[in-house]
């Protein structure tokens, strides 16, 4: 019964650090920020959400540097593009993050990838628009792309998404 106690307690307090983590409460300035790191504890918070929908392929360079961004706001890129993955997934799939250097530009180019149902060339055009969702009514406000574009052009970057119907979708950033 003790021992029980304590690994729940242990549970509880992982997931509080990486909330704490993946929320970046006391930081309010641009700092470095380890991108892996990050995706890592994005994915610990969507494990339940992910773990019976997909499996996770992690590509990452070896010894990635570290990038000057608002870590939090990061977060919530990484969280939005990761939890339409699952979503887009229907039965079982797969989630492919590669991070690679880009080295023309220098700069890191991130890449999540899914096998799930993908998107028509219409719903391409119109997925970075505020309150467009393909989700159902009461199941999404449309707003997570749009923010997560934003979010990266004001850390001067680029996201652009590929995507084909029943193959699936990759969000390049």
């Amino acid at each position: 019964l003790i021992k029980s106690c304590k690994e729940g307690a242990d549970r509880a307090k992982n997931i509080i650090q990486d909330l704490k983590s993946f929320s970046r409460m006391e930081e309010a300035s641009i700092t470095d920020v380890d991108v892996p790191h990050e995706i890592d504890t994005t994915l610990n918070i969507l494990h339940n959400k992910i773990k019976n929908k997909a499996e996770v392929h992690k590509e990452y360079m070896e010894n990635p540097p570290k990038i000057e961004a608002f870590g939090g706001q990061l977060n919530q890129v990484f969280m939005n593009i990761l939890d339409n993955a699952v979503g887009a997934i229907k039965e079982r799939g797969d989630i492919w993050i590669r991070i690679n250097e880009d080295k023309s530009k220098k700069n890191l180019l991130i890449e999540i990838e899914d096998n799930g149902v993908g998107m028509d060339e219409e719903t391409l055009r119109k997925v970075f628009n505020p309150f467009f969702t393909t989700k159902p009514v009461g199941q999404g406000t449309g707003l997570g792309l749009s923010i997560t574009y934003k979010i990266i052009k004001n850390h001067q970057g680029d996201i652009r998404v590929e995507s084909q119907p029943n193959l699936g979708t990759k969000f390049i950033i």
